[in-house]
């Protein structure tokens, strides 16, 4: 019955969000955070006081990425506010006028670069608007975003999910390598499966053949070196494999190595799902083919392209270690306490680290770092000198667009956030250690071709490849002892499907989703991203058994 039940809020929420008059996100996954709240307290039986501190704790939590969605859109507001949008369009297109060159270096390369720096959703909802700017459908443009938003991010976040997703398992400094290694490598492998699945949803498959050495090339521009960083340091493969790459797709872009000449078709699809087709897509293609190619001085571009670089290198600049600024930015030790009785312990840090100790006097604690959260630094910062720079009197109008905006995404992550935490309350015996550990009773010796799906699921779930490994580290460590499998190449596969999991997590879904405007899209961009990512499940277990 305990399995019964751990299943069937997910197939409900699949469900809600697939069926042909889906239900929206900000609708759905309240509904079912509700349905699991009654399932934990009569089926598991679980101590109402820790369900609630759940509740609580999942509805704090779910503002972290309620802040760092609001501070994309208000740096994609104020992108279009000041024409800086429509400077970066018409640069793109002197670089090349090539569709499939446009994704690549966009949507593969620039979002590689901003996943090894950040992480949290962050590639595509800045990548994702850009491209619309170029004139591709919005919806899309998400599902492709959300698709080439995997193969980096096992080493997100300066290799957060690698460094940190593992520390609860006892391994030495060389298996923690390895295992970064045999990710790199099979990351690497499924790129060229995958990256060629995410432009056909927007290029016909004729222009992929013709385009495809270069596709290739700009693979292996960031593959290449993604992989032999990784031999040396699980830090900063994706960080350095982007930037590395980025400027290698951008130079075979403007020398035309590997680009077809033929005019390439974007697909809209029309034809089989014209409702699907919003608005604000329709609007964005006419006002790219009625927009002259002029050419972008060097000077524009710095400036119209800030808030872009300066993201970029602001992140860099906060999140590297050996720059002392990241740890200025974490300093935890409280400055300021208050006691809320049986609501827990308030406390903030000089660094403006906010946690709540001790939820309703049990163990469960919040915390959210305010200036390392990227949100208000780099988004806020970023977007506030662009409208200094460009003297624009937009600010008011852009703030109260974000906050429209921003709306049914509150509702859903809240909603998201809790269903999260109480799926995941209850240690080996919570429902998602449940379905993973029936999942490895089922298939036995045939693991390893499985291992990368219960990843997947992790990141389904927490929006995070860090806290999937967290979460089915250890049950993947245990798995593999039990059936005699490598333990590192187990745990490889872990990290591999927790970034695979990250097309179709729905913080990500809802975050690119709100960032497009797109309204009530997000099962419409699951089911299709889901066939991608099985795909990039099959490829990964192929190649772990390989390796």
């Amino acid at each position: 019955m305990p399995l019964f039940f751990s299943y069937f809020p997910i197939v409900f929420l699949i469900y809600l969000m697939t069926r042909r008059n889906s239900m929206p996100s900000y609708k759905a996954l309240p509904l079912c955070a509700l349905l699991l709240y009654f399932i934990m307290l009569v089926v598991f039986a679980r101590d109402p006081v820790l369900v609630h501190a759940a509740v609580l704790d999942g509805l704090l939590i779910a503002w972290t990425p309620i802040v760092i969605i609001a501070g994309a859109i208000f740096l994609f507001r104020t992108m279009e506010a000041t024409g800086a949008q429509a400077t970066i369009r018409a640069w793109l297109n002197t670089v090349s006028e090539n569709k499939v060159a446009q994704l690549m270096i966009v949507g593969w390369a620039f979002q590689f670069l901003i996943e090894g720096a950040s992480g949290f959703g962050t590639p595509a909802a800045l990548a994702a608007p850009v491209l619309v700017g170029l004139g591709f459908p919005a919806v899309r443009v998400a599902i492709l975003c959300l698709i080439l938003d995997t193969v980096p991010v096992s080493f997100g976040a300066v290799g957060t999910p690698t460094w940190f997703g593992f520390s609860a398992i006892d391994l030495s400094a060389a298996e923690i390598t390895e295992i970064g290694i045999k990710s790199s490598i099979i990351n690497g492998i499924a790129a060229f499966v995958v990256v060629f699945i995410a432009l056909s949803f927007l290029v016909e498959r004729k222009a992929l053949v013709q385009n495809a050495v270069f596709i290739v090339l700009s693979i292996l521009a960031c593959v290449l070196p993604y992989v032999a960083i990784a031999f040396v340091s699980y830090e900063f493969p994706a960080l350095l494999g982007g930037g590395i790459g980025l400027v290698l797709t951008i130079a075979f872009a403007r020398l035309g190595w590997g680009l077809s000449q033929a005019p390439i078709n974007v697909r809209d699809f029309q034809e089989q799902d014209s409702q699907e087709q919003d608005s604000q897509e329709q609007d964005s293609q006419e006002r790219a083919s009625e927009e002259t190619r002029p050419q972008v001085s060097l000077g524009a571009l710095l400036k119209a392209s800030f808030p872009l670089w300066g993201t970029v290198l602001l992140l860099i600049v906060t999140r590297i270690p050996q720059l002392g600024i990241k740890e200025l930015l974490l300093l935890k030790e409280p400055a300021w306490i208050l006691e809320l009785g049986s609501l827990g312990v308030l406390s903030v840090s000089a660094s403006l680290v906010v946690s709540l100790q001790s939820i309703f006097n049990t163990p469960e604690t919040w915390s959210h770092s305010l200036l390392y959260v990227p949100s208000f630094i780099p988004f806020g910062v970023i977007s506030l000198i662009t409208l200094y720079l460009y003297r624009s009197g937009q600010g008011r109008r852009v703030v109260n667009e974000t906050l429209v905006q921003m709306q049914n995404p509150v509702l859903a992550l809240l909603g998201a956030l809790v269903f999260v935490n109480l799926m995941m309350m209850g240690g080996d015996q919570s429902a998602v250690a449940l379905i993973g550990q029936s999942l490895a009773e089922l298939t036995g010796a045939y693991w390893q071709f499985f291992a990368p799906f219960l990843g997947a699921l992790g990141s389904f779930f927490s929006g995070s490849n860090t806290i999937s490994n967290l979460t089915f580290g250890g049950i993947q460590d245990s798995i593999a002892l039990g059936l005699g499998l490598d333990r590192t190449t187990i745990l490889a596969l872990q990290s591999v499907g927790g970034a695979m999991g990250n097309m179709v997590c729905i913080n990500n879904i809802v975050a690119v989703a709100s960032v497009l405007a797109l309204g009530n899209k997000e099962g419409y961009i699951i089911k299709r991203a889901v066939l991608a990512m099985l795909a990039y499940g099959v490829v990964a277990g192929i190649s772990g058994v390989l390796i």
